[in-house]
């Protein structure tokens, strides 16, 4: 017998020693998602490009159009015009319904904030207190004044319905921490699903592997996920036998089968469900949460307690892994403020303001407390902003403001980024953005950045296109990282 193929105890031993921990590490590898990235032909490489800032997503959308001129973009020049029709100088005014009243100055007053000297309108009272932990973007821009569309481009990169979510991006592309929860939630208002805005479409997974696609709670009372938990009261171990028989039977049924893709995404949604049962009735108990926390995030007040509770599971979820979770307010459109901007219910911006204003300033303390912030980015987006003048008949002047997608403001928080800082501008009455316009794509490229992914690899081939977030669009905006 040839020596060189034989094998001695001590050979067997070490293989035997490193090899179960390669198994073990193989598995991992697959359970998070890491490992068919050598066997795939897109170019893509799962998991970050480059050391990231960042691990994790809250995605606050604010729907229907918040007004740049009464939150976080200052214009004095607005109170000089306050009553006057829009000069010449400034462009022609374009508004989506046509009624182009007289300019309106800010409904709210704005003040420097904090040492960074921000400016942040009365709107926000407490955000303002956290003024120096903001990024604004005051130069936003927009394709579209139309809400479904407008909504589906913030969410998707994309107007039309069918394109993968950001957050089914992020869990195609870096897998999860935690394999018993997903990877993207979504949050619903706890008064409905964004039906107004496209609903579902703007967490769907579209052309990638539906395992990806948004798992949206339920946040109206009950249970958080509905039918997570099996009729007649099954032990763990029948449930077991039960998941291990579907598995066989649909193993068997896919050697037949040539799309592959919704029968696998089921059968791990039956694994995932099986690890949720625990995991998330883990994730959204307060009972551990002592009540200075519950205070901070306004769970002892009528008039924000649903938001409340949704920054504080988000914070729960990216605490245990989640790589994104968004969360929405009301319908979808809920800051659509055609007629009244300061009123006090629904469409208006100081109701809505008061549902989200002290939550979302809670879960910015509280992520910075617990060292959460230096490894997660929190968005606050619109899909468009508002007219700086006033949704009238001509020569009237209104309380409210139309839609508008030439210039208007978003806000990061977190990883990466400057802080108290604010970029680019809009022209003297808010009208339009002149100095360092951002795009959609601009902005989906930048937090991507910032979570170790270059926007331009991380693709999907579809229907003879290598696909992306951004499009063929988008540039990361440099100066407003750290």
């Amino acid at each position: 017998m040839n020596r060189e193929f034989q094998s001695t105890r001590r050979d067997f031993l070490k293989d035997a020693v490193f090899g179960l921990p390669s198994i073990a590490a193989v598995d991992l590898l697959l359970r998070g998602g890491h490992l068919d990235a050598a066997t795939t032909s897109s170019p893509r490489n799962r998991g970050p490009h480059f050391a990231p800032k960042a691990q994790h997503v809250i995605h606050i959308y604010l729907g229907g159009g918040l007004s740049q001129v009464d939150s976080f973009d200052f214009k004095p020049e607005l109170e000089k015009y306050h009553g006057k029709d829009m000069p010449q100088s400034f462009g022609q005014a374009d508004a989506f319904f046509g009624k182009v009243g007289r300019l309106h100055q800010s409904h709210y007053p704005f003040k420097r904030r904090g040492k960074s000297g921000l400016w942040v309108s009365d709107l926000f009272p407490n955000i303002s207190e956290v003024a120096d932990e903001l990024t604004v973007i005051n130069s936003m821009v927009a394709e579209t004044a139309n809400h479904i569309p407008g909504t589906f481009q913030a969410n998707t990169g994309f107007r039309q319905m069918g394109f993968p979510a950001m957050g089914s991006w992020l869990s195609y592309g870096l897998g999860t921490e935690n394999e018993n929860l997903p990877g993207f939630v979504v949050l619903p208002d706890a008064r409905g699903i964004p039906n107004a805005a496209g609903g579902a479409f703007n967490w769907a997974s579209g052309f990638l592997p539906a395992e990806h696609q948004g798992v949206a709670f339920n946040t109206r009372g009950g249970p958080v996920v509905r039918d997570l938990r099996p009729a007649g009261g099954a032990s763990s171990e029948t449930q077991r036998e039960r998941l291990d028989l579907i598995k066989q039977l649909d193993a068997i049924h896919m050697e037949s089968q040539t799309q592959t893709d919704p029968l696998s995404a089921r059968v791990q949604s039956y694994e995932l469900a099986a690890r949720m049962q625990s995991a998330i009735p883990d994730a959204t108990d307060f009972s551990s949460e002592p009540a200075h926390v519950l205070k901070l995030y306004g769970l002892d007040r009528d008039d924000c307690r649903d938001t409340a509770r949704n920054c504080l599971i988000a914070r729960r979820l990216v605490e245990r892994g989640v790589r994104m979770v968004q969360l929405w307010t009301g319908d979808g459109v809920s800051w659509d403020a055609h007629d009244d901007i300061t009123g006090k219910g629904y469409k208006t911006h100081t109701g809505e303001a008061r549902r989200v204003d002290h939550p979302i300033a809670g879960l910015i303390r509280d992520l910075k407390n617990r060292g959460l912030l230096d490894s997660t980015i929190i968005m606050i987006t619109s899909e468009f902003g508002r007219t700086p003048f006033a949704q009238a008949d001509k020569g009237k002047l209104g309380r409210g403001r139309d839609h508008h997608p030439q210039g208007f403001s978003n806000v990061l928080v977190g990883a990466g980024l400057k802080k108290g800082f604010a970029h680019g501008a809009t022209d003297a009455i808010g009208y339009a953005s002149v100095v360092d316009p951002v795009t959609v794509y601009d902005l989906h490229a930048t937090v991507l950045h910032l979570l170790g992914i270059d926007h331009k690899r991380l693709t999907f081939y579809h229907d003879g296109i290598q696909r992306r977030l951004t499009n063929v669009h988008g540039n990361v905006v440099k100066a407003i990282l750290a």
